[in-house]
């Protein structure tokens, strides 16, 4: 089994379990890799570093080193840096889009008219996600109900192993 540090075109990085290095080619060839993130199919290898079992020695406890930079505090305390990494903030835009996926009925298209419709007590009160034009976002602002877009992967969506 291979496994590789994978980049889509906007630089969302994941990785990607293959039979061999022929396998991920052909795969990628007739685009069967997508990002998880936006489904992107410009994917491209990031370089890796090879991990060897040597021993049978434990795996150190502790960060990365770009989790480990510190910075002085107000009374020279280190105290760890409070940005994080682009991976982090993948993970948790991730962890949010499936907590959406999980928690919202999708009314696809029907989006404008069923938020009417709640907000009109018209249907229960429940929460939602669709698709809607620009223009209907601009209607339902316009009637003082809110809404907001976040773009949902097909990945969230499903369940991963």
């Amino acid at each position: 089994m291979k496994v590789f540090d994978l980049a889509c075109e906007h630089d969302h990085r994941f990785e990607g379990w293959f039979g061999s290095t022929q396998a991920f080619d052909e795969q990628l060839e007739r685009g069967f890799v997508e990002c998880p993130v936006c489904a992107s199919r410009a994917v491209r290898r990031m370089p890796s570093a090879p991990r060897l079992n040597l021993s049978s020695a434990p795996e150190p406890q502790g960060q990365s080193g770009r989790d480990m930079e510190r910075k002085k505090g107000e009374k020279g305390e280190a105290v760890a840096a409070a940005m994080p990494t682009p991976q982090q903030l993948q993970a948790l835009w991730m962890k949010m889009a499936r907590h959406l996926a999980e928690n919202t009925e999708d009314v696809g298209e029907r989006f404008a008219d069923e938020a009417r419709r709640i907000h009109y007590n018209e249907a229960p009160e429940r929460g939602i996600r669709g698709v809607a034009t620009r223009e209907q976002r601009a209607e339902l602002e316009e009637e003082g109900i809110d809404v907001f877009s976040f773009p949902l992967p097909a990945a969230a969506k499903e369940t991963l192993q």
